[in-house]
């Protein structure tokens, strides 16, 4: 809401004192709100809303920030404490916030703001009186302004709204510390009293300004303007005008500011007046627009003479101007207005803080630029002399404006940068050259750098940067690239070479990409034998095989089948071993099975040759030449004894024997069936082998063969081929020989070992005795815990129904056995009593001289510490006490010092309170020497000071009317006593009152002490007390050093 109105009706004397503590709340919400938006505009930067400015402002650090924007030199931004405001948030104040406040205390000073308006740090650290803290703002926005050195500070009154419970908030924040609001009307004149010389002419010749002013003549106002009196300075004839112009506008807006204002102080000339402040705040605001449309104008025609002269304009103040940077600044500042109407949509001129900052641009470009110049003259030095740690500190001046160096490959830069200088025509290289340069050496260093850490992904980032420039890096290679550039780093490491140049990671890079082309090419190759395994046709899969060329070496027609088979055999087994029917094999695995099945052929022939051997040598009948044949490795039979030949030749004949041809020629082809299935078939003409069937399809029938004897040996020995991929032997064969041998080898073996036989049987029987023994006692030991389970819950039955028994009987005799009992223990403790008092009977003389002996012993102990101890216990005090002498004189004085202690402590509370109250009092003459305060506010302060110290004094002399302690019911003597452990207990454990310190408002703290913290301890008034608060002071300088 708005400034309370008055009602139509009359209002009482309560309500009208109501309504003026509203006005004066809302009126100083306004004030706030004036200085919020004129800090904002100085700061450029948004601050919390007024109700919350008061709190922001106790730190300093937005004062602080006030201050470096008027006076840099004296507030650097680097003196400010908390700049961000993190510690504040954080902890809350700081005694090191106080700094900022006298920051901001002497930029203040340092610009000339009379010290009458200076607050004090604790009003605003403490916030003791934070309305004159507004006061000071206010005064310094019209100086500032007067010496255009900050905009004007707008007039809100009636113009903003509040809630009521904002009014209503603050209106009981001045009335809690009891402070008067300043007269912010009257700050233009006490500014203008303060500052001039003769108070009489200055207000004399201000007053005809502001006359002219309305009158609108505008040499009239020039006149009046000139007037020595009114000590304006800066006035320029062209722009009287403006002058008029600008001040009439103001005038007109502090009128309606006016009108709409209502003024308890009384009103003031210098209410609808414009000051001497801010009509030269105006003119200087002219003279500043002015010099800003004379840049403006340099700057569209591109003038640089012009510029320079403009910039040169003592209403400008620029600071920092370089003659031999105006190009600089021409472009510099043409820019900043380009980018300044693109951002508004219209033209528009640049500000003075805006010029300001352009100037400082163009002048950090420029000795930016000087410096990279003398920087790259270092490097190229460095680098000529060829040492590697001064090359990298030049690299390392920040002023090069070089990219990111990286210490550890030093060498890498000097060994690359001297190459390239080597090759430059001018023998030096330039500023954009050695970017270039140093970009692609530090990708190169960390390229190295991710090698020597192992870390893939970083190097993959490394290979991709645009600063690399590589050429061909593909994303699906990345981790080959890491292994082969690893690798090779390995190897040049080992030549000497620490680190890999450009071209070492370029050339890896490609013949990287030209092994993964080349291993693309075997995947496809790969991918088309699996579909070829698909489809019953071998040739197919020998095609696909063929297509992998030098890769997969003796890849044969005639093993055609057998790689088919093979392939599909592996194909199988991994989709088991996976459970994926739709396993694939990869190159090892094809490699692996095409080198089986070249091995399972050469092992196949090698078997069916030397069958046929076996059967040529059996036709013959030669027994030697049989024996010779058996033996061979080829056809694998095991247990061949040279002493069984003629027995082998018998029987092999015998066998072959029984074979009768199929018809009257004989076939040349043989089959021989493997354990997997497949067929080998030999001719025994051309003595030629293949895994295909002959197309005649019909074989020899008197050939021995596996199948055939198989059936009529029943049994065989098999071993394995010279191959792992086959696992059998020719079994006719096999069977026959190791028939024959076995029954050589029984005959010998029992003829050899008949005693051995014998025990051995003998064993056999008392092993099978001692198992039937032990399967008996297995038995017996599995049904053990039945056998005990049921022996034991026999045995509980009968134990329980005993117990039942037995608790039911006596159940039936309770009272009985009550008497029983009671009778053996009262005989028990009778007996026991009578022997210990028969015992000290019959010793009672020594029991009497033990008791005085030891009474005795302690009386003397206790008195020797009492007379020799300097601090003796409290209990032998309190047992020695009646033999103290006390008089009636030793409790007066008791007495007398407890009541002046009392009395003391009276005194200082009074005169604690009379000096607030006369400083107070002597605030208010302050003000109202300033003008600032009425005379009647001074004269009902007095009165009531006055009475209030008649009753304190009446207080003091009146009789105390209390009757003591003795008056107290029983409930306030317990809640007395209470209060007195609460006292005790913190006034012996200070950590208490010490966090609850810290946990106040700073602003109530100090109160805090005065009226609680020293009154709990009786202002130490006696050692102990003392003591105890020394400790208090202690535990709270510890708790705010945490």
């Amino acid at each position: 809401q708005g400034p309370p109105s008055c009602p139509g009706e009359r209002l009482t004397a309560d309500e009208m004192d109501e309504q003026r503590r509203q006005n004066v709340a809302y009126q100083y919400l306004c004030r706030l709100e004036e200085a919020k938006r004129w800090m904002e505009a100085c700061l450029g930067e948004g601050l919390p809303p007024p109700t919350e400015l008061e709190e922001t402002l106790r730190n300093g650090v937005l004062l602080a920030k006030l201050g470096h924007c008027f006076a840099p030199a004296v507030v650097p931004l680097k003196k400010i404490y908390d700049p961000e405001q993190t510690r504040y948030k954080a902890a809350g104040l700081h005694f090191r916030h106080t700094d900022n406040i006298n920051h901001w205390r002497d930029a203040m000073s340092h610009v000339g703001l009379p010290s009458i308006f200076h607050p004090e740090t604790t009003d605003i650290y403490d916030k003791k009186n934070m309305p004159r803290v507004v006061y000071c703002i206010h005064a310094l926005s019209l100086y500032l302004f007067k010496l255009g050195l900050a905009p004007p500070i707008q007039d809100l009154y009636g113009k903003v709204d509040f809630t009521e419970e904002e009014i209503n908030n603050m209106k009981r924040e001045l009335e809690k510390y009891g402070l008067q609001l300043p007269a912010f009307s009257k700050i233009g004149g006490i500014l203008a009293n303060e500052l001039s010389v003769d108070e009489a002419a200055v207000h004399a010749a201000v007053l005809a300004i502001n006359q002219a002013v309305d009158q609108g003549v505008v040499a009239r106002t020039m006149e009046t303007l000139q007037n020595p009196h009114a000590m304006l300075v800066g006035l320029r004839q062209e722009l009287a005008g403006p002058y008029q112009e600008v001040l009439h506008q103001a005038k007109l807006e502090k009128g309606s500011n006016a009108r709409n204002r209502v003024i308890p102080e009384g009103e003031d000339v210098y209410d609808w007046c414009l000051t001497q402040a801010e009509i030269q705040g105006n003119i200087n605001k002219v003279n500043v627009r002015g010099a800003l449309e004379e840049v403006d104008n340099a700057l569209e025609r591109q003038d640089v003479l012009a510029l320079h002269r403009a910039l040169q304009d003592p209403s400008l103040a620029l600071r920092c101007l370089q003659r031999h940077n105006l190009e600089l600044y021409l472009e510099q500042l043409s820019s900043d207005l380009e980018e300044k109407a693109l951002e508004l949509g219209y033209l528009e001129l640049l500000e003075q803080e805006e010029v300001q900052a352009g100037i400082l641009t163009a002048n950090q470009r420029d000795e930016k630029e000087r410096a990279m110049l003398r920087a790259v003259s270092r490097i190229n030095a460095a680098v000529r002399r060829g040492v590697a740690a001064e090359t990298l500190e030049a690299l390392l001046d920040p002023t090069a404006q070089l990219p990111h160096v990286h210490p550890a490959a030093a060498p890498l830069y000097q060994h690359q940068l001297g190459l390239l200088q080597c090759q430059h025509p001018r023998g030096e290289l330039a500023q954009e050259e050695l970017f270039v340069a140093v970009e692609m050496l530090s990708a190169v260093a960390l390229v190295n750098q991710a090698l020597d850490a192992g870390d893939p992904s970083r190097l993959w980032s490394s290979l991709v940067s645009p600063a690399m420039g590589l050429s061909g890096a593909e994303d699906a290679n990345a981790q080959r690239y890491f292994e082969d550039l690893l690798q090779l780093k390995g190897q040049s490491r080992k030549a000497g070479a620490e680190f890999l140049s450009w071209n070492d990671i370029q050339d890896s890079i490609n013949s990287t990409n030209s092994l993964v082309q080349d291993e693309n090419h075997r995947a496809h190759a790969v991918q088309l034998v699996n579909q070829a395994l698909l489809q019953a046709d071998p040739e197919k899969t020998l095609a696909a095989l063929l297509l992998l060329g030098p890769s997969l070496p003796d890849v044969t027609l005639q093993t055609a089948p057998r790689y088919h088979h093979v392939l599909c055999r592996a194909r199988r087994q991994k989709a088991q071993a996976t459970e994926d029917n739709g396993a694939e094999l990869w190159w090892e695995e094809i490699l692996e099975g095409v080198c089986q099945a070249n091995q399972d052929t050469a092992a196949a022939r090698s078997m069916a040759l030397g069958t046929a051997a076996i059967n040529q040598a059996i036709k013959e009948g030669k027994t030697s030449q049989t024996l010779r044949v058996l033996c061979n490795p080829a056809v694998a039979l095991h247990g061949v004894l040279s002493a069984c030949a003629g027995a082998y030749q018998e029987q092999l004949g015998a066998l072959m024997a029984t074979k009768r041809p199929a018809g009257s020629t004989k076939p040349s082809w043989v089959r021989h069936t493997l354990p997997d299935g497949a067929e080998f078939y030999l001719n025994l003409q051309t003595l030629e082998g293949s895994w295909q069937r002959p197309r005649d399809g019909s074989f020899n029938s008197t050939h021995l063969s596996r199948e055939e004897i198989q059936v009529r040996a029943g049994q065989g020995c098999v071993a394995p081929l010279a191959s792992p991929g086959l696992s059998w032997c020719p079994v006719s064969l096999q069977a026959v020989i190791a028939r024959v041998t076995a029954a050589h080898g029984r005959e010998r073996l029992w003829a050899a070992n008949v005693e051995l036989v014998v025990r051995l049987q003998a064993r056999l029987r008392g092993f099978l005795a001692r198992r039937e023994l032990a399967a008996r006692r297995h038995v017996l030991r599995e049904q053990g815990p039945a056998a005990i389970r049921i022996q034991a819950c026999w045995r509980g039955y009968r134990q329980r129904r005993a117990y039942r028994e037995r608790l039911h009987y006596l159940k039936a005799n309770t009272e009985a056995a009550i008497k029983i009992q009671a009778a053996v223990r009262m005989w028990q403790a009778r007996r026991k009593y009578q022997e210990r008092l028969s015992y000290f009977r019959k010793n009672i003389k020594a029991v009497v001289k033990i008791q005085a002996f030891v009474r005795a012993n302690k009386a003397r102990g206790d008195y020797r510490m009492l007379v020799h101890t300097k601090s003796p216990p409290l209990g032998i005090v309190r047992r020695f006490i009646h033999l103290l002498e006390q008089s009636q004189h030793d409790f007066w004085e008791e007495s007398e010092m407890l009541r002046l202690q009392e009395e003391v402590v009276k005194r200082i509370r009074a005169n604690r309170q009379l000096e607030s109250d006369l400083d107070l009092m002597d605030i208010k003459i302050g003000l109202l020497v300033k003008n600032r305060i009425t005379l009647q506010e001074v004269v009902s302060h007095c009165k009531k000071l006055t009475k209030k110290n008649k009753e304190q004094l009446s207080e003091m002399m009146s009789v105390d009317k209390q009757k003591g302690l003795k008056s107290l019911s029983k409930e306030k003597r317990q809640k007395l006593e209470t209060y007195q452990h609460l006292f005790y207990l913190l006034q012996t454990q200070p950590v208490y009152l010490a966090r609850l310190i810290f946990q106040m408002p700073q602003n109530k703290s100090t109160k805090f002490m005065e009226s609680v913290i020293f009154t709990l301890y009786n202002y130490a008034s006696n050692p102990r007390e003392a003591y105890l608060l020394l400790q208090l002071f202690k535990a709270a300088l510890q708790e705010e050093i945490r």
